[in-house]
């Protein structure tokens, strides 16, 4: 990335983080950031500015109007930095939903025990 900032460094700040969503679902405009993020237009300029450098935005000309867009490639480095990660609390799930599944046989296990004392 051109400012030596790594994808974590770029979405650590809140601002860049409440641009980033507003432009989850497509294209926009500046005013249409500002109006979605809640910041100011020159705040949403600077912080459109980072993300451009960075990587993590594209414009696109459109006439008079600048638009907007996220571009992929910083979110596929995420996925794929977050991907051992993700193995490592899936494992922990997976041992975790055992733990829960065999409890909740020996809780009805005991269940039909002590329904069979009753009788």
């Amino acid at each position: 990335m051109s400012m030596q900032l790594d994808v974590f460094q770029v979405l650590a700040d809140p601002t860049r983080r409440r641009i980033v969503e507003a432009l989850r679902h497509g294209e926009q405009q500046v005013s249409d950031v500002v109006e979605k993020a809640g910041i100011h237009q020159s705040g949403v300029s600077r912080h459109l500015r980072i993300l451009s450098e960075s990587g993590f935005v594209s414009m696109r000309p459109d006439g008079q109007r600048r638009l907007y867009a996220l571009k992929p490639e910083p979110f596929q480095e995420l996925d794929g930095w977050l991907t051992g990660y993700r193995q490592l609390w899936e494992a922990r799930l997976d041992r975790f939903g055992a733990a829960l599944e065999k409890k909740q046989q020996q809780q009805q296990t005991r269940r039909v025990e002590e329904k069979g004392q009753r009788k």
